[in-house]
C-alpha cells in the first residue's frame, strides 16, 4: 500500500475505535496489504481490493487465546 493510504487507515482505526495506539504499519515484501497492531501485538492485516477501491480488514482469533 501506498504511506498516504497507510496514513489514512491508521487515522480511520484510531478515530473509530478511539484509540491512539493502533497503528498501521506497511508490510515487509507486500504492497498489496498492510499490518494494525496494538503496541506491539499484531491484530490482523488490512487489504485492499483493487477492482473497487475498499478495504478489508481480516483478523485471526486463536484458540489459545478465548
Amino acid at each position: 500500500m501506498k504511506p498516504e493510504e497507510i496514513r489514512k487507515l491508521d487515522a480511520y482505526f484510531k478515530r473509530t475505535f478511539q484509540n491512539p495506539r493502533l497503528e498501521v504499519k506497511a508490510r515487509p515484501r507486500k504492497e498489496d496489504s498492510a499490518e494494525l497492531y496494538i503496541g506491539d501485538e499484531f491484530l490482523g492485516l488490512v487489504y485492499k481490493d483493487e477492482d473497487d477501491g475498499d478495504y478489508n480488514f481480516s483478523m485471526a482469533i486463536l484458540d489459545i487465546d478465548l
